[in-house]
């Protein structure tokens, strides 16, 4: 079942002394966030009144926080904005929607195990599944065959080598 809202960063730090708040985003870019307006904090919904990205981070202005220490209050915090509100490109997927799905061979069908994480690396990101043994994949279409989240899987070509524990 789909979650009513997506995750998209943690607020890591503070900026300045007016309430900004540096976020952490957990999209392909920052720019992702500039597509919204409103974003929750638990339940609590709190507006946007300012966006901009510095490096590879967004300071982020929230409505009702404007000093020190209300933004420090926030550290810790997830963003999170309703599915409805987002969107993604034909073939793209949320991350909350692949984490635990069903990992299966490609060429047999067995089941490996379940997506457990996804870390970015410079090149592309690695899945981490654990099954009887942890993979690491590459997020490539060498490795990554079909993904059908509806369905609860993910279809992946294993290699000798893969397996965390392999010399």
């Amino acid at each position: 079942m789909k979650k009513e809202f997506l995750e998209v960063g943690e607020i890591v730090g503070v900026h300045g002394i007016r309430g900004e708040v540096k976020v952490v985003p957990w999209c392909d870019t920052p720019e992702y966030l500039k597509h919204f307006d409103t974003f929750y904090i638990g339940a609590l919904p709190r507006k946007a009144r300012s966006l901009r990205i510095h490096k590879s981070f967004v300071l982020l202005t929230l409505e009702g926080i404007d000093d020190r220490d209300k933004a420090q209050a926030l550290v810790g915090s997830v963003l999170a904005v309703p599915r409805e509100a987002a969107s993604l490109a034909e073939g793209r997927h949320f991350i909350a929607d692949l984490i635990g799905l069903e990992v299966l061979d490609a060429d047999t069908g067995a089941s490996v195990g379940r997506l457990e994480e996804i870390f970015p690396s410079p090149a592309h990101d690695i899945y981490v599944v654990r099954g009887r043994r942890e993979y690491l994949i590459p997020a490539v279409s060498e490795f990554i065959r079909q993904i059908d989240p509806e369905h609860g899987f993910i279809r992946v070509r294993i290699l000798e080598g893969m397996a965390a524990d392999e010399n």
